[in-house]
């Protein structure tokens, strides 16, 4: 909230750091949760709105939306995890891209960044998001756990390494009830 931020005057930076490490705690911990993040974006997601859109595993994204970094426009740097998960999503030019020129995108041109799962129309965006969520509740929630665990790892992992974490996953799901 850039209103907020222009009255904080001298208490500005301290204000801002308190804002910030609350939002990155919030963030680790949808990135580690067991369960897959659904986020559905309704209207304008800017700034950390947009950073945790990026941070979900799944989002859903109403016809009428909008996405835009904001930051530089606004003389900021990013943050709310975005210079870590945008550029795996998308790549490092086209997040420079985002970060420096901040476009607007359209909810079609989210999708073709690789920054939406799908678009849906805007009435039925919240009915979407919670038939996905009991797909989800009701399917194989240890699977999706390992899997999730394991593309997260993947970012720093080598080929081997991480094919070796898939192999002790596979193992220990084929023996679990899901399995």
């Amino acid at each position: 909230d850039l209103a907020t931020f222009t009255n904080a005057g001298a208490n500005l930076a301290s204000l801002l750091k308190r804002m910030v490490v609350d939002l990155h705690a919030a963030i680790s911990r949808l990135a580690r949760i067991r369960a897959p993040v659904i986020a559905a974006v309704q209207g304008t997601a800017a700034g950390a709105g947009f950073s945790l859109a990026c941070a979900c595993d799944l989002v859903l994204i109403a016809r009428s939306a909008k996405l835009t970094m904001a930051y530089t426009k606004a003389g900021l740097v990013p943050d709310g995890s975005s210079t870590y998960f945008l550029p795996r999503l998308i790549g490092r030019r086209r997040t420079l891209e985002l970060m420096l020129l901040n476009p607007v995108l359209t909810a079609d041109e989210a999708l073709r960044y690789g920054l939406a799962t799908r678009v849906v129309d805007d009435d039925a965006l919240a009915d979407e998001a919670r038939s996905l969520a009991r797909h989800l509740a009701d399917g194989p929630t240890g699977a999706y756990a390992a899997t999730k665990r394991l593309v997260l790892a993947s970012a720093h992992e080598t080929l081997e390494s991480q094919m070796e974490l898939e192999a002790e996953a596979i193992a220990e799901a084929a023996t679990s009830p899901d399995g």
